[in-house]
């Protein structure tokens, strides 16, 4: 047994000995994660909403005009408030769960909105700043989590993939699609309308499950037009970064054959900048690459977990500061492309959003107890229609009896 398997035994003569390394090794903090991203970290705005250049992605920013700023704050507002109802309703028991994005909301708007029509999104179960920008309504999104439906949308028709619970499977899913759009012939032709490339959303924890390497691996060796986007909002649940990782995530890629950048995941412009360039690159021909979007998870993990547990609180006051928001929002005004006006029509609207998606979410029809063997199979299967016959059966035997 070593010192960390047990923390105390017994003496020579029957007392009790306390090994005080062991204690202090199983009692010691959890190591703070307060960081800037470092000195690779790709950035054009800053916390205090100063635009900054960069020699590499600049230029994927120059010709946005005020009218696409104003978009992108309205974007964050609105999936940040619509995010509040979500956590709200869950409280007041209308929804199992939630997997709030406070603090992400730049990284999944200014990804979501580099995207094509064409391409396609494979999400995590958090990724709703993403189906906001492939036009998912967000009440699809609470009938998941409130168990009415298993997604409510067409992937076909948003190019948006149902949302994945476990972790790291839709990077493989996503890496078979690039593969298939690869080998249809809709990668490196030079037609903007056609080609594609696909993006895989995931967190950091998720980098240490073997779905994802082997992702990379299968789109390294092909060639693959994937665009691997990972969060890294610090904490895998209660597992922070110096626990799962020796060097930053982005350098992972080095080892699999392509290439990796991080990028101010509070900085929705350079999100933008970064993913338009991957996303360019790997319709072209240029094959995969991964995205680290150097960010913070604001609140809980889920709706069930405490960060207060295992987190300090000085920890997010030093992420408060970096809003992602609010470095855009001060970047408007200091450059005259807002004004108070603009800003308050946009709460007006992230208000009106809220109570139609309370309403909505609040008069949401149960669905039929038989519709969960619906659309299981393309065609009619044996093995379902018995065993939708069989809960058939169950079921009305309970009608009239209680």
């Amino acid at each position: 047994m070593s010192d960390i398997d047990v923390a105390s035994s017994a003496g020579a003569e029957g007392t009790e000995h306390i090994d005080e390394a062991a204690v202090a090794a199983l009692t010691a903090p959890v190591p703070e994660t307060i960081g800037d991203g470092g000195p690779e970290l790709v950035q054009l705005l800053t916390p205090e909403g100063e635009r900054v250049d960069h020699p590499d992605y600049s230029a994927y920013v120059a010709d946005l005009d005020a009218d696409d700023l104003r978009g992108f704050y309205s974007d964050l507002v609105l999936v940040r408030r619509v995010d509040a109802e979500a956590t709200a309703l869950q409280r007041q028991g209308e929804l199992g769960i939630w997997a709030s994005l406070l603090g992400q909301e730049a990284a999944q708007v200014g990804s979501g909105r580099a995207l094509r029509p064409q391409d396609y999104a494979f999400p995590t179960y958090r990724e709703h700043g993403v189906a906001w920008c492939r036009g998912v309504n967000p009440l699809n999104l609470l009938g998941l989590f409130r168990g009415v439906n298993h997604g409510g949308w067409d992937p076909d028709e948003k190019n948006f993939h149902l949302y994945t619970i476990v972790i790291g499977a839709q990077t493989l899913h996503a890496t078979g699609y690039a593969m298939g759009i690869q080998r249809d012939g809709a990668v490196g032709t030079g037609d903007a309308d056609r080609d594609a490339a696909v993006v895989a959303y995931f967190g950091d924890g998720a980098t240490s499950q073997g779905d994802v390497n082997e992702a990379f691996v299968y789109a390294a060796v092909n060639n693959a037009p994937v665009v691997f986007f990972c969060q890294n909002n610090q904490w895998a649940i209660s597992e922070p970064n110096d626990r799962q990782t020796r060097i930053p995530l982005y350098q992972r890629a080095r080892g699999f054959g392509f290439p990796g950048v991080r990028v101010d995941g509070n900085d929705v412009l350079a999100v933008y900048a970064v993913t338009k360039a991957a996303m360019d690159a790997a319709r072209s021909g240029q094959g995969p690459m991964l995205i680290e979007a150097f960010t913070y998870r604001m609140g809980a993990h889920t709706t069930s977990d405490d960060p207060t547990k295992y987190r300090v609180s000085a920890e997010v006051e030093v992420w408060k500061h970096r809003d992602p928001i609010a470095r855009l929002k001060a970047y408007l005004t200091a450059h005259a492309m807002a004004d108070t006006e603009f800003f308050d029509a946009v709460d007006r609207e992230a208000d009106e959003l809220a109570a139609t998606v309370r309403e909505g979410c609040l008069t949401m029809p149960d669905p039929e107890p038989l519709s969960m063997f619906d659309h299981i199979y393309v065609e009619e299967h044996p093995v379902v229609e018995a065993e939708r016959a069989e809960f058939a059966a169950y079921h009305a035997s309970f009608e009239g009896g209680h």
